[in-house]
């Protein structure tokens, strides 16, 4: 019993040193849910309530492995509303395992290698005379 309460004790001290490191990192709001650096895209996504239709799109591209790996990556996450406004059927259609091509290929097109925040967004689109051109995975 002396052990068990040990072992508890241990998991509790590192379950709130956890929880308070959480708390203290730089966070963003995304679809209610705060984004944590220290997670990687995949981690955060599932936590967007905004983000759901991605998040079933990346796993049936089975990109999820890809955007855990080596990044840094910058997403251009389109939100639950962007895919809400294509064509009736087309988001059905593209998670068919027969599509998994083509949905592979419209997800990484909104994957840049690299981290971009909105400064250098604005400075690709400055430098390219209101326009930024990007290299996607």
């Amino acid at each position: 019993m002396k052990n068990f309460l040990k072992v508890a004790l241990v998991a509790f001290v590192f379950l709130s040193a956890n929880v308070a490191f959480a708390q203290m990192e730089k966070t963003v709001e995304v679809g209610g849910a705060p984004m944590y650096p220290s997670k990687n895209i995949v981690e955060n996504a599932v936590n967007s309530a905004d983000h759901t239709t991605l998040v079933a799109a990346v796993k049936a591209a089975g990109l999820v492995e890809t955007l855990q790996g080596k990044g840094p990556f910058t997403v251009f996450a389109p939100e639950n509303s962007a895919f809400a406004k294509l064509p009736n059927g087309t988001v059905e259609t593209l998670l068919k395992p027969e599509n998994k091509g083509q949905l592979t290929a419209v997800l990484t097109y909104h994957v840049v290698a690299g981290k971009m925040g909105s400064k250098d967004i604005a400075d690709a689109i400055k430098k390219g005379n209101g326009k930024a051109v990007l290299t996607t995975v």
